[in-house]
């Protein structure tokens, strides 16, 4: 699934999860390039820093944050969890629709999926 994202959603996803153990400097840049969606031309006016210091910045944090991925994990095993969820939510799906099911069964598959759902958030 990863291989799936682009290079700058991998690197928001990172951000997302790792974010917190980057120094400030690194996370106010990754914050205003990858969340707030500004240049590094802008990002380097904002902050009175030339672009190629903004620049490298930015590369050493998402260095940094693809670091404590490949220790930790944990942006790979959020992947491998939704994609799970997404095939459980498709064959619940397929059951939710069936008539010749009990109500009572469908209530618990939707139930069952919600469950899931929060797990996910």
């Amino acid at each position: 699934m990863i291989e799936n994202l682009s290079k700058v959603e991998y690197a928001s996803l990172l951000y997302d999860f790792y974010g917190e153990l980057l120094d400030e400097n690194k996370k106010e840049i990754m914050n205003l390039y990858h969340e707030d969606n500004l240049s590094l031309a802008e990002i380097a006016e904002d902050l009175g820093q030339s672009r190629q210091g903004v620049h490298y910045t930015l590369k050493k944090a998402e260095k940094s944050l693809e670091k404590y991925e490949e220790r930790l994990g944990l942006v790979r095993k959020y992947l491998e969890n939704l994609r799970k969820y997404q095939q459980v939510e498709q064959i619940a799906e397929k059951y939710r629709k069936d008539d010749t099911l009990d109500e009572g069964v469908r209530q618990d598959i939707r139930v069952l999926t919600d469950m899931i759902k929060d797990l996910m958030e």
